[in-house]
């Protein structure tokens, strides 16, 4: 099949593609600037906000299929710049969905566990959204735009997403747990948050069923397991060896941080383990895996 992944430099993006490739199918990567990931598919670079770039691009690529995993995700960035989440979050999820519908492709949009306010968490695909903060608003805005204008969509769900190595200059939680844990540097981590850590190459592989299958409707697409941050980086510090009393319990509330976060969140994944081949991994095999691409490589 031919597929197209947008966000192809980023942390999920990359990881569809060299699975894409590796499943035998034909592979274009839309990223903003030039191309800064791995792989011998075809690349485009293409601003996602600027609707008639995308809609030409996606022209020429003619997919079947389309992966998009691009997105403004650093959160306190965007409550300080609203028009850029709009632009980022909103503009070119419309973009996009309107590119797959004129393309007649199937497109799988992924989502955050932030549409949810976190006071009742964890959630399941039925649950009704309730955005709070600018991230939250416009990630939510950019599901009902694919809904909107590429009717029979999935809308992929995930949360707290984590690989090694990083990707696109960017450090993910569990990327910048390791850096600085391993330099010996305390970290604060919530000891209120509830979240569902996923391992980047888990939630790749299924978003790519969703493509493969073109499966429609919403999907928690994250990792098999609720917990607060603090419980992810002690079983993290038993994994790799690093000494847990780095670890800092701190309550959110005092950091004072620029954008609300969701509290009680966390996704339930019991569709995606009735239903896809592709299954939501526990904590304990996806930080082995983790661990393991990490030893990789350091040459270990």
């Amino acid at each position: 099949m031919r597929f197209l992944v947008t966000g192809s430099n980023g942390l999920v993006g990359s990881r569809a593609c060299l699975l894409l490739q590796q499943r035998g199918h034909e592979v274009v990567g839309f990223g903003r600037g030039t191309r800064r990931t791995g792989g011998d598919y075809r690349y485009v670079g293409v601003d996602l906000t600027r609707e008639a770039d995308v809609a030409a691009a996606i022209e020429a690529a003619a997919p079947e299929v389309i992966l998009h995993c691009a997105s403004v995700t650093e959160v306190d960035v965007c409550e300080k710049d609203p028009e850029a989440a709009f632009a980022g979050n909103v503009t070119a999820a419309a973009a996009v969905a309107r590119g797959a519908r004129k393309a007649g492709a199937h497109l799988v949009h992924v989502s955050t566990d932030y549409v949810f306010d976190g006071d009742a968490g964890p959630y399941d695909e039925a649950a009704l959204p309730n955005p709070r903060g600018v991230y939250a608003v416009t990630k939510h805005m950019g599901e009902q735009a694919a809904r909107t204008f590429a009717p029979g969509c999935a809308i992929a769900r995930t949360a707290v997403v984590y690989g090694w190595p990083p990707v696109d200059g960017r450090l993910n939680f569990g990327a910048w747990l390791v850096t600085s844990m391993e330099k010996g540097q305390p970290v604060k981590l919530f000891e209120d948050q509830v979240v569902s850590p996923s391992f980047a190459d888990n939630v790749a592989a299924m978003l790519v069923e969703l493509g493969e299958r073109r499966l429609g409707g919403v999907w928690n697409t994250c990792g098999g397991e609720v917990m607060d941050r603090v419980t992810f980086g002690r079983a993290l510090c038993e994994v790799f060896g690093f000494d847990p009393k780095l670890i800092i319990p701190t309550k959110m509330a005092e950091l004072k941080l620029a954008s609300p976060r969701p509290l009680k969140s966390g996704l339930r994944t019991d569709k995606a383990r009735a239903e896809l081949s592709a299954q939501p991994l526990g904590l304990t095999e996806s930080l082995a895996r983790f661990h393991a691409t990490w030893l990789a490589a350091r040459g270990s």
